[in-house]
């Protein structure tokens, strides 16, 4: 495919719209969700994040065997994956808003619906998107046809991004909950129709070559184990494979840090005089939709600088501010809005540039090792092996440390709580909003200066498109 062509991107980025509209619901209200409606035991919230993590680290580079080395046509063809995957992945984003009973406060029920949730969301979500991330690299190796990729994704994202605004609105930030659920089955239905568009619409250049093995009567030979191990070897000593993982695992924790607390940071830390819930909705909303924004803003830099330094600058701007925030103290209410949304903001724009060095690593591990198709799935699933951990991670250590400073007790006892408590639980919260970031940004950019694929924007293709 020597030019890309705009369907394709569109069709590409229909799984990113309905992704994006079930993913910013479920990650920014699942946690608040748990330990203030239902009010799961913190034992039990662990037990289900420990649970989540070693199914999270699991899935990914299993479903990456199996759709790069599948002979079923449903793993095996990239949008047939998305095709069969997409209504259970949206069935099981209804998971969580459903109670199976009326909760007591630690209430064991609660805890396996959590794990249940969590397990079964993330099992297909990454079915899906782990084929959609093998379709970024294979539609095209040209740069200039991957930027279009990502700018189509971030109207995408922005688009579906927006979920989170007009749940908050129509729920008032999730105390009208009967409305909160309608809205979340009419995400449901507007997402699963989003990605089955994908599903019908989007090729692969390499799905063409399958096609003219199965019509002459052949069949992809299943590998040995041992030819596995070595593929995984290949990919696991690859040093910029290597420092990408290193990088993106604290990514994917500030993600998370930022998608699952920041709303119970703002209302504890702003009060509701300075920011009504109308002004928090729009604020929740926003740090959602200018991630993308600000991506799609950066096209040019993109071509003229490459993803490597707008990471990298990201990083130090995400560091200053930290600082900053630090110095002007909690009381500054308007600029620890401010903070909070841009911090989600900065994190989230740059995480949306991820796909591009891991699509550089997967055509350089093609070259390298003179492969007849990309391991494209397996280099996604291996490197979410190692990062996907984050994911439960954060929340683990986060809710740990509020607890230990009364946060359990406060939720429960409302208005009435201590004030000496109330004072030492926001000050905590505070630190937590601006150490974190510090600490999380230094230790990337010590993983991200070595990285060495660099250059890509200035190539025009790096192999022949085939």
């Amino acid at each position: 495919m020597k030019h890309f062509a705009h369907p394709a991107a569109l069709a590409y980025s229909m799984t990113t719209l309905g992704a994006a509209m079930m993913n910013s619901i479920f990650s920014f209200y699942y946690v608040k969700l748990f330990l203030n409606k239902y009010k799961i035991s913190e034992g039990a919230f662990h037990q289900s994040q420990v649970v989540y993590m070693i199914w999270n680290a699991l899935n990914d580079p299993l479903f990456g065997y199996l759709q790069d080395n599948s002979r079923i046509e449903c793993c095996a063809r990239r949008r047939l994956s998305i095709l069969y995957g997409a209504p259970l992945y949206c069935l099981s984003f209804l998971l969580a808003w459903f109670p199976w009973r009326t909760y007591e406060a630690g209430d064991w029920l609660s805890g396996i619906h959590l794990s249940v949730t969590l397990c079964a969301f993330d099992g297909m979500l990454t079915f899906v998107l782990l084929a959609q991330c093998a379709l970024f690299a294979e539609i095209s190796g040209h740069h200039q046809s991957r930027l279009r990729l990502i700018k189509y994704s971030q109207v995408a994202s922005l688009v579906g991004s927006s979920s989170v605004l007009f749940s908050g609105l129509i729920s008032k930030n999730m105390d009208d909950f009967a409305a909160f659920q309608a809205f979340s089955v009419l995400i449901a239905v507007l997402a699963c129709g989003s990605m089955l568009y994908t599903g019908f619409h989007s090729e692969s250049r390499f799905d063409s070559k399958t096609s003219d093995t199965n019509s002459q009567g052949l069949q992809k030979p299943l590998l040995s184990m041992s030819s596995v191990l070595s593929m995984t070897w290949q990919i696991l000593t690859h040093r910029d494979f290597q420092l990408f993982v290193i990088m993106n695992f604290f990514q994917v924790f500030m993600v998370a840090f930022c998608n699952n607390f920041t709303i119970i940071f703002a209302e504890h830390l702003i009060p509701q005089d300075v920011l009504p819930t109308l002004a928090k909705s729009v604020m929740y909303g926003a740090g959602f939709i200018c991630p993308q924004l600000l991506v799609l803003c950066s096209q040019n830099l993109l071509e003229r600088f490459g993803y490597y330094r707008l990471i990298l600058i990201t990083f130090y701007v995400e560091a200053g501010a930290a600082i900053l925030m630090l110095l002007l103290g909690p009381s500054h209410y308007y600029f620890l809005a401010l903070f909070l949304t841009g911090n989600m903001v900065l994190v989230q724009a740059a995480f949306s540039l991820f796909n591009l060095p891991l699509a550089d690593i997967i055509d350089s591990d093609l070259q390298k090792y003179k492969r007849s198709s990309p391991l494209s799935s397996m280099v996604f699933g291996t490197n979410a092996l190692f990062t996907k951990p984050a994911q439960s991670l954060a929340p683990m250590l986060v809710v740990s440390i509020l607890n230990q400073y009364g946060y359990a007790e406060i939720k429960d006892a409302g208005k009435n709580a201590d004030p000496s408590t109330l004072q030492s639980l926001h000050s905590t919260m505070f630190y937590l909003v601006c150490v974190v970031p510090l600490c999380v940004t230094a230790l990337q950019v010590l993983a991200w200066r070595p990285f060495s694929i660099r250059d890509t924007h200035t190539l025009d293709s790096k192999y022949i498109d085939g």
